[in-house]
């Protein structure tokens, strides 16, 4: 190797030195600063993949709000953590808040059947179904009023685990509403 070369290859690596840590740091900050203002990435399909907003709900959540939240430690969302449905996250128990419709409110009937009906009326795309893509069994919540201080929640994705599988969740842990800021849709 010439001495020109060995120089250069030496100037190469303490350029990588310094760019590489930089450029980690900025990467670092940049989450911080996406996590900590409220913004969300999503990587299921339950809606639209991408960047999403946390905003601030002033007021009771109310039917067709669609919110971010986060899902109570319950035996049937430690299943769900087993099984892989829930991703980690910020939440209590290390998992991402959910995007979900608000689709029942307290004091609302929900009769769950072949599809979810909320005061006599159905949902659309609502229907359950019997097995994950795991081939794994589903078993659906049963009907009922659902209680104060508590929502009904929903998506239209068919393979959507939600409140048809694990009822209603607090109020409390609803993060805000979720804004779509740059998103895509297969």
């Amino acid at each position: 190797m010439t001495r020109w070369a060995g120089t250069r290859r030496a100037a190469q690596q303490r350029r990588a030195a310094v760019i590489l840590p930089v450029a980690a740091a900025a990467t670092t900050l940049l989450v911080v600063a996406v996590f900590s203002g409220g913004y969300r990435i999503n990587l299921t399909p339950s809606e639209p993949l991408g960047l999403w907003r946390i905003v601030p709900l002033y007021r009771p959540a109310a039917v067709n709000d669609l919110v971010f939240v986060c899902p109570p430690q319950t035996a049937k969302m430690r299943e769900a953590r087993a099984r892989g449905y829930l991703r980690f996250g910020s939440c209590q128990g290390g998992v991402a808040p959910l995007i979900k419709t608000v689709i029942a409110v307290a004091g609302q009937h929900v009769e769950i059947g072949a599809s979810v009906n909320v005061e006599g009326r159905v949902v659309s795309s609502s229907s359950l179904v019997q097995r994950d893509g795991k081939a794994r069994p589903l078993s659906p919540f049963p009907s009922g009023i659902v209680p104060p201080g508590d929502v009904f929640l929903h998506s239209s994705f068919v393979g959507s685990y939600d409140s048809r599988y694990f009822g209603p969740v607090p109020t409390s842990g609803i993060l805000g509403l979720a804004q779509a800021v740059l998103t895509y849709a297969p």
